[in-house]
C-alpha cells in the first residue's frame, strides 16, 4: 500500500513539475511579446498581465490581480467599448500612463470564457502618418504656383508658334503633361482635405436629386456624346453628410467609368433605396478588371494599366479619395467586375444617414 502511494506521489510530482515548466514557458513567451497582454475573466477582472502591460497601462502586479480592468483604465471610450462587447474593430485611446502615448487596444475571446486584451503603442505610427499627410499637402500646395506659371507660358508659346512649326507637337505634349500634373496636384489636395476632415457634420442633409443633376451634367460634358449615359435617381431619397465629399466620391466613380470604357459603351448611374439604406452604383461596359487587382484599387497611385492611365489622364488617386470620403459616411466601396464585360462600383449609405421626403 505504501509502495503504491509512493509511486502515485511520484507521478503527481512529475505532473506538477511538467505543469510548472509549461506555465514558465507560457510566461516567457508572453513576456517576449512586443505588445502588452492582459488575460481577463468573463467579468473583466484581471487574471494575469505581462510586464509591458505594467509599463504602458500602469498596472501594478500582483496587487491588481482580480481588479476590474475598467476600474484601472477609466477612459470613457474604453468603458463604452467594454460594455458594448463589440470587439471586431480596435480602439484607440491615450495611455493611462501618459497622454502623449497613443494605444491601439484589441480584445478577443481566449480559453474558457476568458478574454485576451492586446495593447500596442502606435504613437510613432500616427506621428509618421501625420508627417506624411502634412508633407503631401505642403508639396501639393507649393507645386500649384509653378505649374500655373508654366502652363501660362506654354499657352503663350503655343499661340505664337506657326502652324507648320516643328515646335507645335512638343508644345502640345508639354501642355498635356502640365495639365495632368495640375490634375494630380488637385487630387492630392482634395485627398489631404478629406483625410484631415475627421469630424464631419452628419446632421447636414444632402439633396441627392440636385446632386444627381449636377453629376449628370458633368458626365455629359465629359462623355461628349460618345457614350450612352443612363441616370436614375429615386425621388425624395436624401442622405446626411458632407455634400462636397459625397459629390467627390460619386464624380470620381463616374469619371473613371467613362475614362476606362471605349467610346460607344454604356454608363449606368443609379441612386435608389434598399433594405439596409440607399445604394449609389455606377455600371460600365468597359474592359473589366482582373480579380488580382480589385483589392488594391483604392491604394494611392495604384493603376491596373499605367500606360492606359497616362493616355487617359488618370492619376491613381480617384478611388483613394472615394475610400476616405465613404469612411466618413460609415460606408465602403464595393467592386464587382468581369474581364471583357464591365464593372460595377457601388457604396451603401446606411439607414441611419438616409432621409425620405414624404
Amino acid at each position: 500500500m505504501f509502495n503504491g502511494i509512493y509511486r502515485l506521489q511520484g507521478k503527481n510530482r512529475r505532473r506538477v513539475g511538467q505543469l510548472a515548466a509549461l506555465l514558465a514557458r507560457f510566461r516567457q513567451g508572453a513576456e517576449a511579446l512586443p505588445d502588452a497582454a492582459v488575460v481577463l475573466d468573463s467579468e473583466h477582472n484581471i487574471l494575469w498581465c505581462n510586464k509591458l502591460a505594467q509599463l504602458i497601462l500602469g498596472f501594478v502586479w500582483p496587487q491588481d490581480n482580480g481588479q476590474r480592468i475598467d476600474n484601472l483604465i477609466r477612459h470613457p471610450d474604453f468603458s463604452a467599448y467594454i460594455k458594448s462587447a463589440q470587439y471586431k474593430e480596435p480602439l484607440e485611446l491615450p495611455s493611462p500612463v501618459s497622454d502623449r502615448r497613443l494605444l491601439e487596444i484589441r480584445i478577443m475571446a481566449y480559453g474558457d470564457r476568458q478574454l485576451l486584451l492586446i495593447a500596442r503603442d502606435i504613437t510613432r505610427i500616427r506621428q509618421l502618418e501625420g508627417m506624411r499627410k502634412e508633407f503631401v499637402a505642403n508639396v501639393s500646395h507649393e507645386l500649384k504656383t509653378p505649374l500655373t506659371v508654366l502652363q501660362g507660358y506654354l499657352e503663350m508659346m503655343q499661340s505664337m508658334a506657326e502652324p507648320d512649326s516643328m515646335n507645335v507637337k512638343p508644345l502640345a505634349l508639354m501642355q498635356q503633361q502640365t495639365r495632368r500634373m495640375q490634375s494630380m496636384v488637385e487630387q492630392l489636395l482634395i485627398l489631404s482635405r478629406i483625410e484631415d476632415a475627421a469630424d464631419i457634420n452628419l446632421e447636414h442633409t444632402v439633396n441627392m436629386t440636385q446632386l444627381m443633376e449636377v453629376l449628370k451634367e458633368e458626365a455629359k460634358a465629359l462623355a461628349q456624346d460618345r457614350y450612352e449615359l443612363s441616370f436614375y435617381c429615386e425621388p425624395g431619397l436624401d442622405s446626411h453628410g458632407n455634400e462636397l465629399q459625397l459629390r467627390s466620391a460619386c464624380s470620381n466613380l463616374i469619371s473613371n467609368a467613362i475614362r476606362y470604357t471605349e467610346p460607344g459603351g454604356k454608363i449606368t448611374v443609379q441612386w435608389r433605396s434598399m433594405a439596409t439604406g440607399a445604394i449609389f452604383s455606377v455600371t460600365d461596359t468597359g474592359e473589366g478588371i482582373a480579380p488580382q487587382h480589385i483589392g488594391r484599387l483604392t491604394e494611392r497611385f495604384y493603376r491596373v494599366d499605367s500606360a492606359r492611365s497616362r493616355q487617359t489622364g488618370g492619376s491613381g488617386l480617384g478611388l483613394a479619395i472615394v475610400k476616405h470620403a465613404l469612411n466618413h459616411h460609415h460606408s465602403e466601396l464595393k467592386i464587382s467586375s468581369e474581364v471583357g464585360k464591365g464593372s460595377t462600383f457601388s457604396f451603401v449609405i446606411p439607414l441611419h444617414l438616409i432621409e425620405r421626403k414624404k
